[in-house]
């Protein structure tokens, strides 16, 4: 018995070439349906048969370039070091915290090596902690020194944000940044420069969020709480302070603006 197949409103009659009606007329039930729709497939899509597939189109990492990093022996000398154990270490950097040392502004840059060395002496004596918690801290002349040891292109988890240490960096702009307190524009552009670099060997971009997951309960939120921040953001996002201050902190979209710019992803 012949089956007629009922055409929808537009719809064109597929053309079935009478070689092909001989043999599908031998083909049994399913088989004879299959035949039908690949014929009428095949004559549907002109010229698809000669065109190659389509290849997968790479993804582009959005990276920036390390910026000039001074090196923890310059302000670490050996009498004030101390002992302490390895560093630890997580598999990537999805997020960057601002803060700020709470410190006095009025500083010669030269003087900074000797700044960090206190900062080094307060959290290591005072608190008791094995090494200094900024990953990063950078001065009102846009020098970049590393912080915790370990290694500046790695994955290092530091000490700066309680409850997100992990998989997160943390950069401490020197000086207090108050309300009202000028912000300098060499200091902002070494912020964006180091976040810009560390987020983009993630391929993390600086506008966007980041899920943590908090390991302490004394952060904004309970230890094992899934917390979306930004991937640039400020310490009090995460920890009940007002740190980096209101005016750092009132600079933190420009600085998420010029690090995706630096990584490429904004003409």
């Amino acid at each position: 018995m012949r089956v007629r197949r009922r055409r929808g409103p537009g719809q064109a009659r597929a053309h079935i070439p009478r070689p092909a009606l001989v043999l599908l007329s031998w083909l049994p039930g399913v088989a004879a349906v299959l035949g039908l729709v690949l014929c009428a497939d095949g004559i549907g899509h002109t010229g698809d048969r000669h065109r190659p597939p389509a290849a997968a189109r790479p993804t582009t990492p959005h990276t920036a370039a390390e910026p000039h990093i001074v090196p923890r022996s310059v302000w670490l000398d050996p009498l004030a070091r101390h002992a302490q154990p390895p560093p630890r270490y997580d598999d990537k950097v999805v997020a960057v915290f601002v803060h700020h040392t709470d410190s006095p502004n009025g500083y010669d840059c030269a003087d900074v090596p000797r700044i960090i060395r206190y900062l080094y002496a307060g959290q290591t004596d005072a608190r008791n902690w094995d090494d200094i918690g900024y990953n990063f801290l950078v001065d009102r002349c846009g020098t970049v020194y590393e912080g915790r040891a370990g290694g500046v292109g790695r994955a290092v988890t530091g000490a700066h944000t309680q409850g997100f240490n992990h998989r997160t960096a943390g950069i401490a702009a020197i000086g207090t940044f108050t309300a009202g307190v000028p912000v300098p524009k060499a200091m902002t552009d070494a912020i964006a420069a180091v976040a810009a670099w560390k987020l983009g060997l993630a391929d993390v971009d600086p506008r966007s969020e980041a899920h943590l997951v908090s390991s302490n309960s004394l952060s904004r939120y309970r230890s094992g709480t899934t917390a979306t921040l930004p991937a640039l953001a400020a310490h009090k996002d995460a920890y009940s302070t007002t740190c980096p201050g209101q005016a750092l902190s009132a600079r933190l979209p420009a600085i998420r603006q010029q690090a995706a710019r630096l990584q490429g992803r904004i003409p």
